[in-house]
């Protein structure tokens, strides 16, 4: 009979610690299982605090890209500005795009997370209106910038026509300075011409004793000459007669050393004034 019940001592105690394993272990195992959903919670909340922060950093880059785009605009003529604008404009819209698409992934995620789906949902509602302020700032400026770059269009045109308005007066001008350069020379031009008896008589210069009155004299024997500078013709003869109409007293005929004669004209306008053509017959 002792020998049963010690048998049957031993037994329940045997049970006994058998059950209690069972409940440590199960027990475990549920420790086990909390702290995985803890380790996912965890991990879960630290990926959206990351596309939070990233977003929020997106936001930060942007703004700084406006205000570069802003101290460029100062310059818009400028080719490093132009390319800075552009440059920065397109960062905009490809950060923009960045955060639209974050924050539509975290929307998504609302619908199958159980951290705090009230303080998160209001999270992500203050991310989009930030992002619908900043994408309304960016249209804004996009339209700053169109509106400069008609303006710059606009007075590149006109600036333009300036241009071909002063190049066309530019060359209006030089024309019409070369009309009265040549009527200015026209009006103090007159020629002469000398010769032998015979030579006049050969060019139709002197005819019948009269001198140019053959409407066929040969112009070309005659040298043109400007009345404000040419007021001395060498003749090259000892034997000189003035055969035109030139008043008395506005000319000299002077000899040199070796007894030839030169015209010396002393009063241009008075000489000119009844011919612009001279006619001197020499020996």
């Amino acid at each position: 009979m002792k020998k049963l019940f010690f048998l049957s001592l031993c037994l329940l105690a045997l049970t006994a610690c058998n059950e209690g394993k069972k409940v440590e272990e199960r027990a475990q195992r549920e420790r086990d299982s909390l702290m995985q959903v803890i380790d996912e919670k965890e991990n879960e909340l630290n990926d959206i605090m990351g596309s939070i922060n990233e977003i929020q950093e997106g936001f930060r880059q942007i703004n700084e890209a406006e205000g570069r785009i802003t101290v460029a605009n100062g310059n818009p003529e400028s080719a490093s500005s132009k390319e800075l604008i552009r440059e920065n404009m397109q960062f905009i819209q490809q950060t923009l795009q960045q955060n639209r698409d974050m924050i539509a992934q975290l929307k998504q995620r609302l619908k199958t997370t159980t951290i705090n789906v009230e303080r998160l949902t209001k999270t992500i509602e203050n991310l989009q209106k930030q992002l619908d302020e900043q994408n309304l700032r960016v249209q804004d400026l996009e339209a700053q910038l169109a509106e400069r770059d008609v303006q710059i269009a606009q007075q590149g045109e006109q600036i333009s026509q300036l241009t071909e308005d002063v190049s066309d007066l530019t060359a209006d001008n030089q024309q019409k300075q070369e009309t009265i350069q040549a009527q200015d020379k026209d009006l103090n031009s007159a020629w002469f011409a000398f010769g032998t008896k015979q030579d006049l008589k050969a060019q139709n210069i002197l005819k019948k004793g009269d001198v140019l009155q053959s409407g066929d004299f040969n112009k070309g024997y005659f040298k043109q000459i400007d009345i404000r500078i040419d007021k001395e013709i060498k003749l090259y003869s000892k034997h000189a007669e003035i055969l035109t109409n030139h008043p008395a007293g506005s000319y000299q005929l002077v000899r040199d050393a070796k007894k030839q004669y030169t015209l010396k004209i002393t009063d241009p306008q008075t000489f000119w004034s009844v011919s612009r053509f001279l006619v001197i017959q020499v020996k």
